[in-house]
């Protein structure tokens, strides 16, 4: 029996998870952000590290709104309006720990599925797609020119960010216009998860 399970349904589990993080309340949540933060620190710490770092603005940002435009006490009245609520500081650190579970299982899902696995699950998610009459192919071969041309340009402009946006101008000489997708098949594995993640979803949800 089959015991990894197929890359689309990892990506479903990952949309599951965060649904599950909005309904979370402060404990259950610093737990289930510790676990998944610590498993992604112990596969994929440079992953992990990196998103964070992508997105530490995003972390300030939500902090500081919450702070200040949640009513409540003041943290420190000697400052008036000048000063953050407790209850919104409060409320700024759940959305950052639901955020921080999320950017962590989303680490952890980019270590385990290689991007060629990536698309291909995505691919088999656009099934429905078709559908509505349109291509779930050139979605697939888009999101792969898309990726690779994102993950050069990312690693060039680390290095020299003026060459990067110059290069980005000028006309793409790239011909690859195909790409080749190794698709697996559903297992029993694969239906046991997502009903103990819809089951798990809805009993929270509730």
């Amino acid at each position: 029996m089959k015991l990894v399970p197929h890359p689309a349904v990892q990506i479903l589990v990952w949309m599951l998870l965060a649904l599950l993080v909005q309904r979370l309340q402060a404990l259950a949540l610093l737990a289930l952000c510790a676990v998944l933060f610590g498993i992604a620190l112990k596969l994929c710490a440079k992953q992990l590290l990196s998103l964070l770092r992508r997105t530490r603005w995003i972390f300030f940002s939500l902090l500081l709104i919450y702070a200040y435009t949640t009513p409540g006490t003041a943290l420190w009245p000697q400052l008036g309006i000048a000063s953050p609520t407790h209850e919104g500081l409060l409320d700024g650190l759940l959305q950052l720990g639901r955020l921080i579970s999320v950017l962590s299982g989303l680490a952890i899902l980019l270590e385990l599925l290689p991007q060629t696995q990536l698309i291909s699950g995505l691919y088999s998610l656009a099934y429905p797609l078709r559908w509505l009459g349109l291509s779930r192919e050139r979605i697939a071969v888009r999101l792969a020119l898309t990726l690779e041309y994102a993950e050069s340009a990312m690693r060039d402009t680390a290095g020299d960010w003026k060459a990067t946006i110059a290069n980005a101008m000028q006309p793409s000489t790239n011909g690859a216009t195909h790409i080749e997708l190794r698709l697996q098949a559903f297992g029993l594995v694969d239906v046991l998860m997502l009903v103990a993640s819809a089951a798990v979803l809805m009993g929270v949800w509730r």
